[in-house]
């Protein structure tokens, strides 16, 4: 469900801070609160994220899929399925190309916005 011009979020989300991340392939941009924080991310060439642990996170698939493993067990999930994973539980995942989601967590502090350059 890409956007005109081939994004597959509207400007108005492409205008929030970009997200920090460890991901090298991610292009992200997030939403923070004192509460919780909203990430809208694709992953165009897939990643394996190895197990790790934080607070809750809510999430669900645009496109593509991603295999995670929560607390042991894993699951494929595609596009509209929603996913949990509670908080202190160790999982991991592999993000296949094409990747795009939306992910909410309940650290607030989870990730930090990209510096930018002038």
């Amino acid at each position: 469900m890409t956007m005109s011009g081939g994004e597959p979020f509207p400007e108005f989300i492409r205008s929030l801070p970009q997200v920090d991340s460890p991901l090298a392939s991610l292009r992200g941009w997030m939403l923070q609160t004192g509460e919780a924080l909203a990430m809208f991310y694709e992953i165009p060439d897939g990643v394996e994220v190895p197990e790790h642990a934080h607070g809750a996170q809510w999430g669900v698939v645009i496109e593509g899929t991603v295999e995670f493993t929560i607390g042991g067990e894993t699951t494929t999930y595609g596009p509209g399925d929603t996913y949990y994973v509670p908080d202190s539980v160790a999982h991991s995942a592999v993000i296949h190309p094409g990747f795009v989601g939306i992910d909410v967590f309940a650290d607030a502090d989870r990730y930090t916005a990209r510096k930018t350059e002038f």
